[in-house]
């Protein structure tokens, strides 16, 4: 039977945000959005890929009592599922092997199972270290109407979506696990109009929310006509249950999120990363080491609009090198943020290290051991409000120095959580103008003035790396696209310029294996998806 021939269906979608292993809190809340679907009228609700889990679960999946506690609560969550089906993502084992498994359950019984066949072993993605992959298509009828069901890297190839057209299916669902990068929307989208194509059945597309770890999810969950037409589009990085109607072969939505500008995208992706990390951590606080620079200013920022001042505290610790400027500023934004703030000068701890460490350097130079000395201080001190207090520290370095190893380790590499990790340092600028443009609170001389980490006098970052805009770039294609310093010099950049930075990074992968998780924002950050050997000695070719 056709489509349009079919009495019209109500589908809720869970775009839910999720807690890795807290299987029944996460089983509660499935719980909860069923009660909600229901009074909706829904006649299925769909949810998140691996939703009872939370994604990714990593190696919990080796473990067997793992998937016996996901089993009991999936029981319990079939008993729920009255009057109403619920395909439910979570992971399942079998006599045959362990799955990423769909579930499609009702009053108290699973009535069909989907095994998601195609496992990305590629970015942030391990998916064959831990499941099987299955083979056989799972389609299932509510109200005369039949579904096929994909989980997440089912619908990015071609084969999982045609084989559920074979098996009669008239419309798809897909359940998502799918984190966010820039710009990711804009493929997910362009992927499921490829599937329409080739199938000619219209999607719809639930994805998670929230952040894990480096990860964030952005939502973003989506229906699509068989002709690709957008007809509903949720709001990204936030928790919502919306109610679909198919009829006539049609999707009907009142919900039409319109996109946001990039950059309001990536503040929304680091405010989600804070407050879900510290949240889900239990941290109560958060502590920043301000600068005076454009970094931290950032970091104290993204921490205040996403926990709310009172759980912010700023801690200011010049040296006889900081500028007056820098302490101005960083009194002028506090101000404007409202958070606690405390200025500890550290010329005190310089003189006791430098008067202990004195017979030791006899008659050597000053050089950048008395200036990490200062960023180790400021850590040590850092840290030591962080065991005291049981706040965080947030770390404020980006990807920029994280590529270039312009950075001390336990100084201002010291900390819990990093922010900007996977931000350039010309995007840091670019996001801290779009943030002033929504309500000025990062002075303008500290996104004016040239960066400087203050270590020395008259010290400026440019004196030790190439211009930001120049770095950036280089890093960008070398990293990010694995281009080769061959293609990256004949587009343009100059030879000298890609030689210093790609030899940056590479000496500097063992600074950053120390380095605090952060938030990834870009398609490749240097944390899952960034794995190469400390120790080599292989030479690019120019």
């Amino acid at each position: 039977m056709n489509a349009s021939a079919h009495p019209p269906i109500s589908i809720a979608v869970a775009q839910l945000n999720l807690t890795v292993g807290d299987l029944v809190a996460n089983a509660d809340h499935i719980i909860h959005a069923i009660g909600e679907a229901r009074a909706a009228g829904a006649d299925i609700l769909l949810t998140p890929e691996l939703a009872l889990s939370g994604y990714p679960p990593e190696d919990l999946l080796l473990r067997p009592d793992f998937y016996r506690a996901c089993a009991r609560e999936t029981a319990r969550i079939a008993e729920a599922a009255q009057g109403i089906h619920v395909v439910l993502g979570h992971p399942a084992e079998s006599a045959s092997g362990r799955f990423n498994a769909a579930s499609v359950i009702r009053d108290g019984q699973i009535v069909a199972s989907y095994y998601k066949n195609l496992l990305p072993n590629y970015e942030v993605f391990d998916e064959e270290r831990y499941f099987e992959a299955g083979a056989v298509p799972c389609v299932f009828e509510c109200k005369g109407l039949r579904f096929g069901v994909n989980i997440c890297a089912d619908v990015w190839e071609s084969g999982p979506a045609e084989a559920a057209r074979a098996a009669g299916a008239e419309v798809l669902l897909a359940l998502n696990a799918s984190p966010y990068h820039m710009n990711k929307q804009q493929q997910r989208l362009q992927v499921l109009r490829d599937r329409i194509r080739e199938t000619g059945l219209p999607v719809l597309y639930c994805n998670m929310v929230g952040g894990q770890d480096e990860l964030v999810f952005d939502g973003g969950s989506f229906a699509l006509d068989r002709d690709g037409r957008l007809a509903y589009q949720a709001s990204s990085f936030e928790e919502r249950i919306d109610v679909l109607r198919f009829e006539a072969g049609q999707w009907t939505s009142a919900v039409m999120a319109p996109p946001r500008a990039l950059e309001a995208e990536v503040y929304e992706a680091l405010k989600t990363g804070v407050r879900d990390y510290l949240g889900k951590n239990r941290f109560p606080g958060a502590i920043i080491g301000l600068s005076g620079g454009i970094d931290s200013a950032l970091t104290l920022a993204v921490a205040v609009d996403a926990l709310g001042a009172e759980r912010v505290r700023a801690v200011m610790m010049p040296s006889p090198y900081t500028a007056q400027m820098s302490l101005d500023d960083s009194r002028e934004m506090v101000r404007r943020l409202g958070v606690r703030y405390d200025e500890i000068p550290i010329e005190p701890a310089m003189k006791v290290f430098a008067e202990l460490l004195a017979p030791q350097f006899a008659g050597l130079p000053a050089d950048t051991t008395e200036e990490n000395l200062q960023a180790r201080i400021r850590g040590m001190l850092l840290m030591a409000l962080s065991n005291k207090t049981g706040a965080i520290v947030l770390t404020t370095g980006n990807k920029s120095e994280m590529a270039t190893g312009y950075a001390t380790l336990y100084g201002d590499m010291a900390g819990g959580f990093a922010v900007l990790k996977d931000l350039y340092k010309t995007f840091v600028f670019r996001l801290s103008n779009w943030r002033n443009r929504q309500g000025a609170v990062i002075p303008q001389n500290i996104i004016d003035r040239p960066p400087s980490a203050e270590l020395k006098p008259d010290q400026k970052d440019q004196d030790s790396l190439p211009p930001y805009e120049v770095l950036d770039a280089i890093i960008e294609a070398y990293m990010e696209r694995d281009e080769s310093p061959r293609q990256i010099v004949a587009a343009g950049h100059a030879e000298a310029d890609v030689r210093r930075a790609v030899a940056m990074l590479k000496r500097n992968e063992y600074k950053r294996r120390q380095a605090p998780v952060g938030i990834r924002v870009t398609p490749r950050g240097f944390g899952r998806d960034w794995r190469y050997p400390i120790t080599s000695r292989y030479q690019d070719e120019f």
